[in-house]
């Protein structure tokens, strides 16, 4: 896809993306952390890849957002959404739609650096988190 395809994609197809590619860094982050067992692969998994948590990753990384990816994630966390989160508070699931779309664009729009660094800090973020809530 063309970078102009891209920026006139909905954020709901951009979080759809975003999502797979966050979820599957996530996993070799916790398989090359030596986690082998899927049972606590998948539990240290949700750490990450919650509403809550994804929330808090891009409340976090606001500032050190570019105008354009801070109008893109803006744009997600605004639309309306035709489906109600089962097991998160709507906001939080808003700014984790953001957050996902964010990662979506990235990642379609071949910004690898960008992409790896942002995926980084949230897993930083993460893992500090984690510890705290006793979830790692």
């Amino acid at each position: 896809m063309q970078e102009k395809q891209i920026a006139l994609l909905n954020t709901t197809a951009l979080a759809f993306m975003g999502d797979a590619v966050f979820e599957a860094h996530v996993r070799e982050h916790l398989l090359e952390k030596g986690q082998v067992h899927a049972d606590k692969l998948h539990r240290e998994a949700v750490v990450f890849v919650r509403a809550e948590a994804q929330a808090f990753f891009i409340k976090t990384l606001l500032e050190e957002l570019s105008e354009e990816e801070l109008a893109l994630v803006k744009r997600a966390r605004n639309r309306k959404s035709a489906s109600k989160p089962k097991n998160a508070d709507p906001v939080d699931y808003k700014w984790a739609t953001a957050f996902e779309a964010l990662i979506g664009y990235l990642y379609l729009n071949r910004k690898a650096e960008r992409l790896l660094e942002i995926m980084e800090k949230a897993i930083s973020l993460g893992e500090l988190h984690g510890r705290k809530e006793g979830q790692l």
